[in-house]
């Protein structure tokens, strides 16, 4: 080990997977750019990750080791909203996630699914920061 990497503290050697899923790229785009790839120096990096099906997003979501999920509840045929609640009846009940909404009246629909965090069109990437970095954050005290 270099003295280097000796000097880098363990959030510093580790990156988290996170998952974006939208149909719509500029969506997945915009919530990559806001939230970006480094949230602090007590946090990993962030590998991001992309979906743009629901079916391809469950298939990573079994296969990988994700950190949180942001899901887009306006994405056809099973949005962000039944996905996570999907996630967390049928593959891991502990699973973070955050669900976009476009409409403030969504809200109470999505809070059935018991996201960690609702977040409404359009995205304030300040917002979606700080909501990702307090749940990275106790993911990594834990």
């Amino acid at each position: 080990m270099s003295v280097k990497e000796s000097a880098l503290s363990p959030a510093e050697k580790e990156a988290v997977n996170v998952l974006v899923y939208s149909d719509n790229r500029e969506t997945r785009a915009d919530v990559m750019n806001a939230v970006g790839n480094r949230l602090g120096k007590d946090l990993p990096s962030i590998n991001w990750v992309e979906s743009a099906t629901w079916q391809g997003a469950e298939m990573k979501i079994q296969e990988g080791d994700f950190s949180l999920l942001i899901l887009d509840a306006e994405t056809p045929k099973l949005g962000g909203i039944g996905l996570g609640k999907k996630v967390r009846d049928e593959i891991d009940p502990d699973m973070d996630y955050v669900v976009l909404i476009a409409r403030p009246q969504d809200e109470w629909l999505a809070r059935v699914s018991k996201p960690n965090a609702i977040i409404q069109y359009p995205i304030n990437p300040r917002e979606l920061s700080e909501v990702v970095t307090k749940i990275l954050r106790e993911k990594v005290s834990r």
